[in-house]
């Protein structure tokens, strides 16, 4: 719940399982001719944090927007993933996170993990 109504955007990114580089499919970012009309707060939602970079993507992205500050909420990440975000635009950004696993597989999955949150979300497992 926020105090006010504030516009909501979705950037969708995903990575792409071979080269494990960011994919954007979908961004309704509002076109503007300066950063007068971006927000000053924009908040990224990404529910697991392995090797970062789709993160860190989404971060470049709204900073081309204009965005004055980032918060980023996960749920779940790898101790390298997760320094990779924070490192991306230090002054600007905030990490939040439930729990940080150790390792990544040689497959950029967490290790112990929890498996692939798209499969999971959309009942995808073996599929």
């Amino acid at each position: 719940m926020l105090p006010i109504a504030v516009p909501v955007h979705h950037l969708g990114m995903y990575r792409e399982p071979s080269t494990l580089d960011p994919v954007e499919y979908y961004n309704n970012l509002p076109q503007q001719s300066s950063s007068e009309g971006a927000s000053s707060l924009a908040i990224l939602v990404d529910p697991v944090i392995a090797t970062g970079g789709t993160c860190a993507a989404a971060i470049q992205t709204l900073r081309e927007w204009g965005a004055k500050r980032i918060l980023v909420l996960s749920v779940i990440g790898a101790n390298e993933g997760v320094q990779r975000v924070a490192a991306e635009w230090p002054e600007g950004c905030e990490v939040w996170i439930a729990a940080v696993d150790n390792e990544l597989t040689s497959d950029g999955m967490l290790k112990p993990g929890l498996g692939d949150v798209g499969d999971r979300l959309f009942l995808t497992i073996g599929k």
